[in-house]
């Protein structure tokens, strides 16, 4: 059981308390427990369980519960408030939007004990009726259930990788399979995943099958699967799993035919020998048998196209032209922008962030805490703003080579104007402008805020541009064409959000920013020294984009960076305000 399981039951037991009305104290402790646990860097499950309260800060009764579900998989609190809660209503605690007390209410008073039922309800206006609803809250909930169903069955990229890794590992290591590889979405690197797809080659199917047969954790499925195939899905999440048995022959074709869109497969391409006869890639892959994905594309006469690249959006025109980008690499990047600290919401503080990703080998570090405004993630007034950046010269002069670029995560507030005034935005050296609150707003009036925020001069780079969360949560409604036409215009960045709940700015995107010559910058979005590893998944949505060294932001040096923040500071009109007039 990792850190992250550890953290979901001990928030869960929380939820529960307060759905059951228990004693305030006792779900506060819960929640602390969650926090202390959110910032612990070691695997708890690798500490001796005598040990836990000196290891993890954790107070003797916390720890002890920790070492229980370590050892049994709950502990008694927890197993005494599920045994006490309809298995439905605890699925109802996943819905976003929708906190235990207002879930107390459906259940206790409509006698609603699952999603179903809540959404019959909804449709009855029954909802609306419960004191604390209301009609917008009513439709909220139609809105979240909506989104809960389209997401069922899915899982994030991160959580698809590591499961099809794990079935790639084990049919590679069976007696009588000779090769296996992950193709399918998520060798096409696509942000979230519904069905995991793997090809092995072997001449005994049935070692495959009776390796699946044993494995915990599948539900095979026989109407889908045959001799050829094994289809069923992770019990856990839903998602679909399939593994396609083929020949040791045709296994490099029968990889490329799964790892490509349809689009890319069927598109016409040039064959010299056979003029005036349409061919495509599917054509070639019947025709012929390959030793490798490379020696496809260059009978075809084409440059090689990365997997996340086969998609059918043109790549094959610029492979024919040999035109195709060299894609950016995760050695490519060289700084962390958009990180945060304990000074607003983040679990470590700013000098272990920045030695962490100095020992990472890293250049520098963009601290971006929450500004005022965000009072729920303890953002920073302006005098913390001052003692914050009065400790990152300290930490300049200590750690130097390596540097600390003074930022702030500005909301973006209602009317599109950021968060602080003039004379403390000048402070900075960049500013990430963000959308956090009042996500409900239709797409010309939230286009028109984003639109304001990017004209503004001290906005250095549009964050999360859609504010979405991945299976979660809908994202702000955006014309993205006149949003990155906008960047364009006034010389402002746009992040992909690496988290993997984000990857925002979308892929689909990319390719018209860079066209644009927008500059994109590859952020985490670090609350934790952990969340520096999620630059990998931004790095593989801008490959997907076609994103290259050249146009990734945080691909320049500490020094490049530095010229660049100072040139755009200089040219920005001064405020008229003396800037410590604000800071007392």
């Amino acid at each position: 059981m990792d850190n992250r399981a550890l953290i979901r039951a001990f928030r869960l037991t929380a939820q529960l308390l307060e759905l059951h009305e228990e004693n305030p104290f006792k779900i506060r402790a819960y929640e602390g427990t969650v926090n202390a646990l959110e910032q612990l860097t070691v695997p708890v499950a690798d500490i001796e369980r005598h040990g836990l309260p000196d290891r993890t800060g954790l107070s003797k009764t916390a720890a002890a519960k920790v070492a229980e579900l370590l050892d049994t998989g709950s502990f008694e609190e927890l197993t005494r408030l599920l045994a006490a809660t309809p298995p439905g209503v605890v699925e109802l605690l996943k819905i976003k939007g929708i906190g235990p007390k207002k879930i107390r209410s459906l259940w206790k008073e409509l006698g609603i004990e699952s999603a179903e039922q809540l959404r019959a309800a909804a449709q009855n206006n029954e909802v609306s009726k419960l004191k604390g609803f209301g009609q917008k809250t009513q439709q909220a909930i139609l809105e979240a259930l909506e989104f809960t169903d389209q997401s069922r069955g899915k899982l994030l990229y991160p959580q698809a990788e590591a499961l099809a890794e794990d079935l790639q590992s084990r049919l590679a290591a069976t007696a009588g399979i000779e090769q296996a590889a992950v193709v399918g979405e998520v060798r096409r690197r696509l942000e979230t995943i519904e069905t995991i797809t793997l090809v092995a080659a072997t001449t005994q199917p049935a070692a495959a099958h009776q390796l699946l047969k044993s494995l915990d954790g599948l539900t095979p499925d026989p109407h889908r699967s045959g001799p050829l195939a094994w289809r069923g899905t992770a019990t856990e999440s839903g998602v679909k799993v399939q593994v396609l048995l083929t020949s040791p022959a045709e296994y490099t074709n029968e990889v490329v035919l799964h790892s490509a869109a349809a689009a890319h497969l069927n598109e016409v391409v040039t064959d010299e020998a056979r003029p005036g006869q349409p061919n495509t890639l599917r054509h070639w892959l019947k025709r012929e048998q390959f030793s490798s994905e490379q020696a496809l594309y260059e009978r075809a006469g084409l440059q090689y196209v990365e997997p996340e690249l086969r998609e059918g959006l043109g790549e094959l025109a610029l492979a024919r032209a040999g035109k195709l980008p060299r894609l950016l690499e995760d050695q490519d990047l060289r700084g962390s922008l958009h990180n945060h600290s304990t000074y607003s919401d983040g679990s470590h503080s700013l000098r272990e962030m920045a030695t962490f990703l100095q020992g990472q080998g890293y250049e520098y570090l963009g601290i971006c805490d929450h500004s005022q405004a965000a009072h729920y993630a303890n953002g920073l007034p302006p005098e913390r703003v001052r003692q914050q950046q009065q400790e990152i010269d300290e930490l300049n002069r200590e750690l130097a080579p390596f540097r600390i670029f003074k930022g702030i995560e500005s909301d973006i507030l209602s009317d599109g104007s950021l968060d602080y005034p003039a004379a403390v935005l000048e402070t900075f050296d960049f500013i990430v402008a963000s959308v956090h609150s009042n996500l409900k707003m239709d797409e010309q009036k939230a286009t028109t805020r984003v639109l304001r925020a990017i004209e503004n001069p001290y906005t250095t780079m549009l964050g999360h541009p859609t504010g979405r969360l991945l299976l979660r949560r809908e994202g702000y409604p955006l014309n993205h064409k006149a949003v990155i036409d906008a960047c364009a215009q006034h010389n402002v960045i746009i992040e992909i959000n690496a988290n993997p709940w984000r990857l925002d700015l979308d892929w689909r995107w990319v390719h018209y920013a860079l066209d644009k010559g927008v500059q994109l910058s590859i952020n985490p979005d670090a609350h934790h020294t952990n969340g520096y590893a999620d630059m990998r998944y931004g790095v593989l949505m801008g490959r997907k984009g076609g994103l290259t060294k050249d146009m990734t932001f945080n691909a320049k040096s500490a020094a490049e960076v530095a010229e660049y923040f100072a040139r755009r500071k200089a040219a920005i009109k001064p405020p008229l305000e003396f800037k410590d007039s604000l800071f007392g």
